[in-house]
């Protein structure tokens, strides 16, 4: 595992590192190499290719924040049966420490299997580790909110409780989306101010900067909005 450091860290950029390290300021900064996606997202792929991700997905916890952003685009991207992919997921979650890890993993084969995954969902966002609640808000953005889509699913997510910044971020990132493709379903909830204020607020930010909610919707959510 040794190589794989000595490899990211000959993908190094500095000027980057200094850059991404403010984005994550959960985690130390002598933690980021500076490691560019695009670069992590191609040496994902050639680990997978020559076999070498199982044993580094066995290696935990890394030592660095590319580590585990490449350990996540691998749980995205390996063909494995589900229940393996499963097990890996679970051995992972409880290292994720900030956003941009938690938000690297987007598991292909969930696609596939949506009844359990959403049944892995409602565990996940009852968990006391933060980034294995925001891991299932944004499962459930990325996929459950077209023809898997349920009005079970809001409340789920608006029963979330939780003073975590990026919680709450990931909780009005999925309003905002689901206003934008489940309108009808979404409204009456922010209609009734069910949310906490900042994610109501938040939620009806992010909605209006869309270009796919029409003019006449946006003025409505501004409406909307809670004084604080």
């Amino acid at each position: 595992m040794d190589q794989i450091i000595k490899h990211l860290f000959e993908m190094q950029d500095l000027k980057y590192r200094d850059f991404n390290a403010k984005l994550i300021p959960d985690t130390e900064k002598d933690r980021v190499i500076g490691v560019r996606t695009p670069d992590l997202r191609k040496y994902a792929k050639e680990l997978i290719r020559d076999g070498t991700w199982e044993l580094f997905l066995a290696k935990l916890p890394h030592s660095y924040h590319e580590e585990n952003a490449l350990h996540g685009y691998i749980l995205g991207t390996i063909k494995t049966d589900y229940e393996t992919l499963i097990g890996y997921l679970e051995k992972f979650l409880p290292y994720v420490d900030n956003w941009v890890v938690c938000d690297t993993i987007s598991p292909k084969l969930f696609q596939k299997y949506h009844e359990e995954v959403y049944e892995k969902i409602k565990v996940w966002v009852k968990s006391d580790h933060p980034y294995t609640v925001r891991f299932g808000v944004v499962s459930l953005l990325q996929f459950f909110l077209d023809e898997e889509f349920h009005p079970d699913m809001l409340r789920l997510v608006a029963d979330i409780h939780r003073e975590e910044y990026y919680i709450n971020m990931a909780i009005a990132w999925y309003f905002s989306f689901a206003l934008i493709k489940q309108y009808e379903s979404t409204i009456p909830m922010i209609e009734s101010r069910t949310l906490q204020p900042w994610i109501q607020n938040k939620t009806i930010q992010k909605a209006v900067e869309s270009y796919r909610i029409s003019e006449e919707r946006k003025d409505y959510l501004r409406t909307l909005k809670v004084k604080r």
